[in-house]
């Protein structure tokens, strides 16, 4: 994966969609851990079809019990996950 994209702020939901319009258009392969409040963007419509071109995401199991609603769309992970996804990044892009 070229950049992974952390993401642990709600605030972040407009950076993030452009971030990722630009890797889809530039054919960078990106993904994103989701984590804290922000486990509530795995449910933006925009940033989920923009994930699913990507080689793979996750959203904190925990995070997603305490801050997200109904049945997630994108796969739930761990800390651990975050980990492996850091080790395979070429960038991490943290917001």
């Amino acid at each position: 994966m070229d950049i992974l994209f952390l993401v642990s702020r709600t605030e972040s939901a407009p950076l993030l969609r452009g971030f990722l319009r630009a890797c889809e258009r530039r054919q960078i392969e990106c993904g994103c851990f989701f984590t804290g409040p922000a486990a509530q963007l795995a449910s933006d419509p925009e940033i989920v079809a923009s994930l699913h071109t990507g080689p793979g995401s996750a959203v904190c199991e925990y995070s997603w019990e305490r801050f997200g609603q109904g049945q997630c769309p994108i796969p739930l992970g761990s800390q651990t996950d975050n980990s492996a996804m850091t080790a395979a990044a070429r960038r991490i892009v943290s917001l």
